[in-house]
């Protein structure tokens, strides 16, 4: 059967009036100038209360909450994080309570120990690749690996034995250094090692026993992290693959273990939008029991803007 050209009747079309409809757009809710003079408060207050500018205001509001009710607020930071200059707000955000525990994985701790020790980091890979030469900083593969071995046979997970040689060692750059910091701080990190993915994996001093133990030492010193969040905010700021996967297994045994989550917020905030950290922070660990977020945006903008935002709420 072929149909006709023949046009639509739209004289019964039904309308009905515009102030009757739902919308999701309001001028209440549009943004409004910032004055030049204005807090980092006022910033915020100015953007408009719609999409991921809302979701920004509900995440400040949600650590700033969770920690005037003594919840924890646990952050897990990939490399990317470390290697973009922002260790120092992090250490802020440490030293004024904003930081319960933090979990890692080994790039982020290599990026941390050479910005303690020689305070730069993050070597040319196209330029070392081609002579040999990448990943083979002498200090780095044998100092820190040493860390590992001697803290983890000393029963230390592999966070404690890095901040340990750190507080130990006094680099001159140690105050630009997470692990440092955590360590003086008596702030937990754990660190998430996959086996073959970091540069001091190369080195002669890396020891599979090491790593492997230290690593599944730190994993169960993070599950208990992670059962104390009820109430509280987990964020996951630029760990694509790792730590999404290590979060979700520690929610798993968690509530296998009957451990209420409830009122538990996550974000992940990552400068693209990636399944796992979506279905794995955002999505599955919040289902029935609190809220998840996602943040698109660079970690050198928006993890500082976000810390100001967080300490400016405290203060009001």
């Amino acid at each position: 059967m072929t149909f006709p050209y023949e046009e639509f009747d739209l004289s019964d079309v039904r309308t009905h009036p515009l102030a009757s409809r739902r919308s999701k757009a309001r001028v209440e809710d549009f943004a409004r100038p910032c004055p030049p003079d204005a807090t980092v408060a006022g910033l915020v207050d100015s953007l408009p209360n719609v999409l991921a500018a809302a979701d920004f205001r509900a995440i400040v509001r949600a650590v700033s909450d969770a920690v005037q009710a003594g919840r924890g607020v646990a952050w897990g930071i990939g490399a990317h994080v470390v290697k973009t200059g922002l260790g120092p707000v992090l250490i802020d955000l440490m030293e004024r309570g904003y930081v319960s525990a933090i979990a890692t994985n080994g790039a982020a701790v290599i990026h941390d120990f050479e910005v303690a020790l020689s305070g730069a980091t993050s070597e040319d890979v196209d330029a070392a690749l081609g002579p040999g030469q990448f990943g083979m900083a002498d200090e780095t593969g044998r100092l820190l690996n040493g860390a590992i071995n001697d803290g983890v046979a000393g029963g230390l997970g592999i966070g404690q034995a890095v901040g340990a040689y750190l507080t130990t060692a006094s680099p001159p750059f140690a105050d630009r250094s997470v692990l440092a910091a955590a360590a003086r701080l008596r702030i937990p990190v754990t660190v998430h090692v996959a086996i073959g993915t970091d540069v001091i994996h190369m080195h002669p001093a890396a020891s599979g026993e090491a790593l492997g133990a230290g690593s599944l030492r730190d994993f169960r010193y993070f599950v208990s992290n992670v059962a104390r969040l009820a109430g509280g905010v987990y964020l996951n700021c630029g760990s694509a693959v790792v730590l999404p996967e290590v979060f979700l297994k520690a929610v798993a045994l968690v509530r296998n273990r009957g451990v209420s989550l409830d009122g538990l917020t996550t974000v992940n905030l990552d400068f693209i939008r990636g399944y796992r950290p979506t279905t794995n922070v955002v999505m599955r660990p919040t289902a029935g029991i609190g809220r998840g977020y996602a943040l698109v945006g660079h970690h050198e903008l928006m993890i500082p803007w976000l810390a100001a935002a967080i300490i400016a709420a405290g203060r009001a």
